[in-house]
């Protein structure tokens, strides 16, 4: 079976993000990461964290030639790990909440959120991808999904490639604006994931108040394979560092090797 072999470090920066202020949001997070420096590997931000969670997109919406990607990609090289969270953007005439995963190396990978919150009328303003993306940092496979994506475990569904001896992804993550009144779904799904997924899982919300009116618990959290918790924030503005271990990943996945019963299907968007 092949698996990382190096630890990973994982930042999560919980944050009150400021209402459609996407200059103060970009200082905010800057201030927050730039600490990081040589400290980690991964920069995890919440999702839409240059606007908050809206439906302005005419107002909201950025092109990706507009500042935040160099931002993006200057904050990467300064700290020099992958920074990565969602944010709204245009293309022609159509909106994504599209996940960026800026390198220090300046290059950088997208998702555009498949599943949108239709109880907020997302699936009115936003248009959904439909691609998956696995990414590789430092050995690890890594699958970035946006918030409401939490909820479709098929989506999710991590698979073995006998032919590679390999698994799609080793950590689960997740961006979100989650509001405080569905914490328990959001606490429960992301040890739901890691369990049945048999990989590490990691989910990153915001804090505070948004222009809307809801309020956000926070919570974000490091899960490890068995759904134990190896990090778990509370309501407040914080940044916290954890440290993955691949040799207790591998250690599970052939312990307990629960892959070799799951059902075979083929994915389609």
């Amino acid at each position: 079976m092949t698996i990382p072999t190096h630890p990973l470090r994982v930042s999560l920066v919980q944050a009150a993000t400021l209402w459609h202020d996407a200059a103060g949001n970009r200082a905010l997070y800057a201030d927050l990461v730039r600490p990081l420096a040589g400290k980690t590997d991964l920069v995890v931000l919440p999702e839409t964290f240059t606007s908050g969670f809206t439906n302005d997109t005419l107002h909201n919406a950025e092109a990706m030639s507009g500042p935040t990607l160099p931002w993006l990609s200057a904050l990467a090289a300064e700290v020099g790990a992958v920074v990565t969270g969602s944010m709204v953007v245009r293309e022609q005439d159509r909106h994504y909440n599209r996940l960026v995963w800026m390198r220090p190396d300046g290059s950088h990978a997208q998702y555009d959120k498949r599943h949108l919150f239709r109880m907020a009328n997302e699936h009115e303003r936003y248009a959904g991808g439909d691609t998956r993306l696995v990414t590789e940092l430092n050995g690890w496979r890594i699958l970035p999904q946006v918030c409401y994506d939490l909820r479709f475990p098929v989506w999710l569904r991590n698979r073995m490639d006998t032919a590679t001896e390999r698994f799609d992804y080793d950590l689960a993550l997740f961006v979100a604006n989650w509001p405080a009144p569905r914490r328990t779904a959001w606490r429960t799904l992301l040890r739901a994931r890691a369990i049945e997924n048999w990989c590490y899982c990691v989910g990153v919300n915001r804090v505070g108040r948004d222009g809307n009116d809801l309020d956000y618990a926070g919570d974000s959290g490091a899960h490890d394979f068995a759904g134990e918790t190896l990090l778990e924030l509370d309501d407040q503005p914080a940044v916290a560092t954890v440290t993955l271990d691949p040799s207790a990943l591998a250690a599970h996945r052939t312990r307990f090797p629960a892959w070799r019963d799951a059902d075979a299907f083929e994915l389609k968007a």
